[in-house]
């Protein structure tokens, strides 16, 4: 189930001490300029997307954030097998629970790209622990989806074997955030810590979390499940340690 969402944006809540609010005849007014519920986390308002050029003065900005991503295992085999309304609503679920678990912990759904998310935390919002929000969020996509996927297998037995799951990988550090593009503006973060999240998330099983050194050090070897392992990442010279988590 949903969690309720907040009634004034919390951003600007944090950032500015303004109460702008999101829902409720006082959001009216501020509808009627723009001002609405952000698309990638409605406990925001549509000026957070981009306060680091309201507030900052810049067009982009450094910021110290975890990355997190997180694919849809199983899709592309599962996409010939079922009629197109319940592939439609696979995708449905798996965009939905991921949604929900990432706002939960103040995360921004920065991107969806086909049968994968990426989510920022720690932006526009402050967690000073983002590591561990985004570690939760992961296991709580992990939840969410294990149980909306069993209803699915249960309504499609020929699917028992399927891999259908859920692979995450998370990395923190510093990264560069802000517009891309001039004729197609992109509101998203680069850097390498963008990249060793989107690859560890591509070095994941169904089901399984994997999480870099930076992640480790931060939220400490009690969140960790097992030992590490170097992988031999895309684009990378060097093999990159992984945990589960």
């Amino acid at each position: 189930m949903a969690a309720p969402h907040a009634r004034i944006c919390k951003g600007c809540w944090q950032q500015l001490r303004l109460p702008v609010p999101l829902r409720g005849p006082a959001s009216v007014p501020f509808r009627v300029f723009g001002i609405r519920p952000s698309r990638m986390n409605p406990n925001i308002c549509t000026i957070c997307e981009l306060m680091f050029t309201r507030i900052r003065g810049g067009r982009t900005i450094s910021v110290d954030v975890s990355v997190l991503f997180a694919d849809l295992r199983g899709y592309t085999t599962l996409s010939q097998l079922l009629p197109f309304d319940a592939v439609s609503s696979l995708l449905d679920v798996f965009y939905d629970e991921c949604a929900e678990a990432i706002w939960e912990h103040d995360g921004l759904l920065n991107k969806t790209l086909g049968d994968a998310v990426m989510a920022i935390f720690n932006f526009p919002i402050e967690k000073p622990d983002h590591a561990e929000q985004a570690l939760r969020a992961a296991r709580e996509i992990q939840r969410r989806c294990g149980v909306r996927f069993k209803s699915l297998l249960a309504d499609h037995p020929e699917l028992s074997r399927s891999e259908l799951g859920v692979g995450i990988g998370i990395d923190c550090g510093s990264v560069t955030f802000g517009e891309f593009g001039r004729s197609h503006r992109d509101l998203t973060a680069i850097g390498t810590v963008v990249n060793t999240a989107a690859r560890a998330q591509a070095a994941t099983a169904a089901g399984q979390i994997l999480v870099t050194q930076s992640i480790r050090d931060r939220i400490g070897a009690g969140w960790i499940s097992g030992e590490g392992r170097a992988y031999d990442l895309k684009g990378f010279e060097n093999p990159v340690t992984l945990y589960p988590a």
